[in-house]
């Protein structure tokens, strides 16, 4: 390929507001422009990347039985409204009308069209296990946008899907999906973090994501540090020490201008974990009231889980007073006919708790005596420095991008769309799901957020546009008839070959190798033929590691 005939040219400076340093480089380098908001168009460059990667997710999901097809993009709303993800899934979900006035979406995700082809295609328990996957576009209107790849509105997503007639069936292929997924972040080379997370609106059971760490990945991880715990933030638990006292008599104490957590503690004395904190929330639409420990703050991602709801916002204050509480001073002591959600953390006895009057607390409030709660769960947010719950060590706070995701669906999709199976004895029996995530685009940002210099992109061999960027620094007769016969060998062999033939200086030339991130530089010149042929580099070294080869030892020097 000739550098002067590729679409895509090189920039000195990213746009503005591009947040991340994949997100720049892939930019400069001509690998992506963007369209509008989180769209993004893969120039050559990044499309033969991004053609790498299909071939290593090929290659290791076929090797554990998945079968590849593919799946529309546009799907009829009826799937959706069977299973209950029309609202679940909220507004980043694309909704519209066919000209029929038929209600579809675009594909956020794929369970609902795949369990629909199940349920239509298998019968048998002896038509089990069946998996497959397919390298499909996807779009979520996400709220914010943002670093590029990483979080973008439309992308290319592979994801897999796999029904089972036994849970230890399914558990033998999730183990092979997770192995699979080892080994291809390790073909990538990007090391990776697995972690115990949520499954939002995917799933009913538990599910892993596969996290690169990195400062610009947007998920908080906690590790600890002996290898015991690791988990994404979201789901990530802690023990909560619950003292013993017998409840205390409850007596109202007046708290002057002292609406928050720390003012109430100073007034009063009590250090901010004999406090309770009263927090308010619209969960699609309805008032909640979630009552935590004063020195914790709620998880939104485990509230949504336990609440069901698909979306969760703060309360004003005028739903709050129509409550019958008070903002600043507030309690769900007294109120009734409110959804009081509480943590764990809310039996602690003898609390400090609003009053629902303005000025005053109450001293010694307990759970069960003085208020019911209609949901108790854990929906603490666990901080960095938390006791790991495996072996008590702090655990550590990392951030991380996530680069794929496994998830255990169980029968949520097969019980909603009756995907079941007959056994030996002619009994019927739902179909055991699984789901299984990984992002092209956000691979190819991670592996760029992963591997670069300030002078530009390092690409693995697996994953980079070309093996070997040829750069010609003369129009001398010698030097391109040399350069061609190099080519020609490299090209037999079966190298992906760039060739820089344009008339630019050495330096741009130079600097826009370093920028595109090729594996292997090859400069010809007058003055490295007279050295001896070719001087070789490889792009992740510094210039003292080049070689200067003939022609004869150009081909293995490369392939070395």
């Amino acid at each position: 390929m000739q550098y002067s005939q590729l679409l895509g040219r090189t920039l000195r400076d990213a746009p503005a507001g591009t947040d991340t340093a994949s997100a720049s480089l892939l930019i400069r380098a001509g690998y992506i422009r963007q369209l509008g908001a989180g769209i993004y168009s893969m120039l050559p460059l990044g499309l033969r990347s991004i053609r790498k990667i299909e071939t290593i997710l090929r290659e290791e999901m076929e090797a554990i039985g998945c079968q590849e097809l593919l799946m529309p993009f546009a799907q009829p709303a009826d799937l959706w409204h069977e299973t209950g993800r029309t609202l679940s899934v909220g507004p980043e979900m694309v909704r519209f009308e066919d000209r029929a006035g038929r209600q579809m979406v675009l594909a956020a995700t794929h369970e609902e069209v795949a369990t629909d082809l199940v349920r239509k295609e298998i019968r048998s328990y002896r038509q089990l296990p069946l998996a497959f996957f397919q390298i499909q576009h996807k779009f979520r209107d996400e709220r914010r946008p943002r670093a590029g790849l990483l979080r973008a509105r439309e992308f290319l997503m592979k994801d897999a899907y796999s029904f089972h007639a036994s849970e230890d069936d399914f558990d033998r292929f999730y183990d092979l999906c997770h192995d699979a997924y080892l080994r291809i972040f390790e073909r990538c080379e990007i090391p990776v973090t697995v972690v115990e997370s949520g499954s939002g609106y995917m799933g009913e059971g538990g599910s892993h994501e596969f996290m690169l760490e990195a400062e610009a990945g947007e998920d908080l991880l906690l590790v600890c540090p002996n290898g015991d715990y690791a988990a994404n933030r979201e789901i990530a638990s802690q023990e909560i020490a619950i003292p013993e006292e017998a409840p205390a008599q409850l007596e109202e104490v007046a708290t002057p201008d002292s609406k928050t957590i720390a003012a109430v503690a100073s007034h009063l004395g009590v250090e901010t974990d004999r406090t309770l904190k009263a927090v308010f929330y619209e969960a699609d639409g309805e008032f909640v009231f979630v009552v935590i420990r004063g020195d914790l703050d709620v998880n939104e991602a485990k509230l949504l889980a336990v609440l069901g709801a698909g979306e969760v916002k703060p309360a004003s204050d005028e739903t709050i007073r129509a409550s019958g509480a008070v903002p600043g001073y507030a309690s769900p002591v007294g109120l009734s006919g409110v959804k009081v959600v509480a943590d764990m953390s809310a039996r602690t006895p003898n609390l400090v708790a609003g009053a629902n009057r303005e000025g005053f607390h109450l001293r010694n409030v307990n759970l069960g005596r003085d208020y019911q709660a209609t949901t108790t769960a854990d929906i603490a947010l666990v901080q960095p420095g938390a006791p790991c719950p495996v072996c008590g060590a702090a655990l550590h706070g990392r951030r991380g991008i996530e680069v794929g995701n496994i998830f255990k669906l169980g029968l949520k999709y097969s019980s909603a769309l009756n995907a079941s199976f007959l056994d030996e004895a002619g009994e019927e029996h739902l179909m055991i799901m699984g789901s299984y995530g990984i992002g092209l685009g956000r691979l190819l940002a991670a592996i760029a957020e992963h591997s670069h210099d300030d002078r530009g992109l390092i690409w693995p061999a697996s994953v980079a546009p070309f093996d070997v960027h040829v750069v010609l620094l003369s129009a001398d007769p010698e030097a391109r008839e040399q350069a061609g016969l190099l080519i020609e060998r490299l090209e037999s062999s079966g190298l992906d070959v760039l060739v820089d033939d344009r008339e630019d200086s050495a330096g741009v030339k130079f600097a826009d190798a370093d920028l595109v991130g090729v594996p292997v530089r090859i400069t010809v010149s007058p003055r490295s033929l007279k050295a001896g042929g070719f001087e070789i580099k490889r792009r992740d070294q510094d210039a003292k590691s080049a070689v200067t080869v003939g022609l004869d030892e150009a081909l293995t020097t490369i392939q070395r």
